[in-house]
């Protein structure tokens, strides 16, 4: 009961949040073992490439240690992706993702209309879906909640805040159970 006591005073006084997640992540696998899924794959719905760019390269400095990042630059490029469309199709080098990442504000098919989508899907409702944006507004934040995101963040200033954000998001999708597609 002392660790618990204590994890409560620490969340009461929110002191170094993303660092009590982690423990609390690691005293869970501790807990369970290590049956859970890992991230291999992640997909960024993202149609600003500097944005893309700067995104692939904190997750390649955060906790993140899969194997695929795919970009793509809008949601219906994601639909495409996600159902096997043509340049798509090859599910080696296209795997369902673990998690995905999404924008907001895109053209073609925008992060809401995809969220709508993934929510509407019984094969891809179920993938963590992260809303990273530039969006402060309240109404985006609600509105993305009640469309099927899980997360919502506003995209960091800087690559070591990109990092660490993302190190954070990992760690806690890590420490979950994470169903099969």
């Amino acid at each position: 009961m002392v660790f618990r006591e204590q994890k409560v005073q620490e969340i009461a006084h929110f002191r170094d949040f993303p660092e009590l997640v982690c423990r609390l992540c690691r005293y869970s696998l501790g807990m369970r073992g290590n049956g859970m899924k890992k991230i291999r794959t992640v997909l960024i719905v993202e149609d600003a490439e500097d944005d893309a760019f700067l995104l692939k390269r904190a997750l390649s400095k955060s906790t993140f240690t899969g194997e695929h990042v795919h970009i793509v630059a809008n949601g219906k490029e994601a639909q495409d992706y996600l159902e096997g469309i043509g340049d798509y199709e090859d599910r080696q080098r296209y795997p369902i993702p673990d998690i995905i990442f999404t924008d907001l504000k895109m053209p073609i098919m925008n992060g809401f209309e995809l969220l709508k989508w993934l929510k509407e899907n019984p094969v891809f409702q179920v993938i963590p879906t992260v809303v990273l944006t530039s969006s402060n507004d309240k109404l985006d934040v609600r509105r993305a909640f009640f469309e099927g995101a899980n997360c919502y963040f506003m995209k960091p200033g800087s690559h070591e805040d990109s990092v660490s954000a993302l190190s954070l998001i990992f760690d806690f999708w890590e420490c979950n159970e994470l169903p099969s597609i």
